[in-house]
């Protein structure tokens, strides 16, 4: 796994005391660098528009603008950059609320950092960090339905190739498109194009999209 070199990193907490915990963990990481800090919703669009970080950690409940709202905002004006929630809550209402809107990981505040910086070098490097929290989130959705096709009625049936399948496989895997490519014997471009036609067959706007609706239809594993 790549660790590239000065990863510029911004955090977006109310809580402080949590915010130099974090600060001081992840300045102890060569390749890391803290970018600036947020205390507020309103204070993290701010700092956005002046100096725009390759990660953003950020908790879901600030004051002004919470952590839902700002990640609709930030996914329609900064859509390369990587966001990691970082927060207390671990239902999986709200994570597979989060995922879904386009958050790249979803981790809670007692997490190890050690797996906040994994996260983080996944994120950047395979664009999507999924740890076991998502992972049964997206099952416990799928349990709770008891006839996913006739939920899904309104998206099925959609045909997908043997290659379409063994794709989405792939990333499901957090396999990059170089990686993908030399399995499958396409080029890395043609894996980017494969990759959004998929997103735009069954209607979704991001990689986690395409994967949770891979799995609950069980076109996947």
């Amino acid at each position: 796994m790549s660790t590239k070199l000065q990863i510029k990193i911004a955090i977006a907490d109310d809580h402080k005391i949590f915010r130099d915990g974090i600060k001081m963990t992840l300045s102890q990481k060569a390749n890391l660098k803290m970018l600036w800090e947020a205390e507020d919703g309103k204070e993290l669009m701010h700092k956005m528009q002046v100096k725009m970080p390759d990660v953003l950690l950020m908790d879901i409940r600030m004051p002004e603008i919470d952590g839902i709202n700002a990640l609709q905002i930030l996914r329609k004006e900064y859509a390369t950059v990587k966001i990691i929630v970082l927060t207390m809550y671990d239902d999986e209402q709200t994570i597979n609320k989060m995922m879904e809107m386009g958050a790249n990981a979803y981790l809670t505040k007692s997490t190890d950092p050690e797996e906040i910086y994994n996260a983080i070098l996944t994120c950047i490097n395979s664009e999507y960090y999924f740890n076991d929290l998502v992972n049964n989130a997206v099952m416990g959705k799928l349990k709770q339905k008891k006839n996913v096709r006739a939920y899904y009625a309104d998206t099925l049936p959609i045909a997908f190739t043997e290659k379409e399948v063994k794709i989405m496989q792939l990333i499901a895997e957090d396999k990059n498109s170089e990686e993908i490519s030399k399995i499958v014997f396409l080029s890395p471009r043609t894996i980017d194009t494969i990759r959004q036609s998929l997103k735009a067959k069954v209607n979704v706007k991001t990689i986690a999209g395409l994967i949770m609706y891979a799995m609950r239809n069980k076109i996947i594993e």
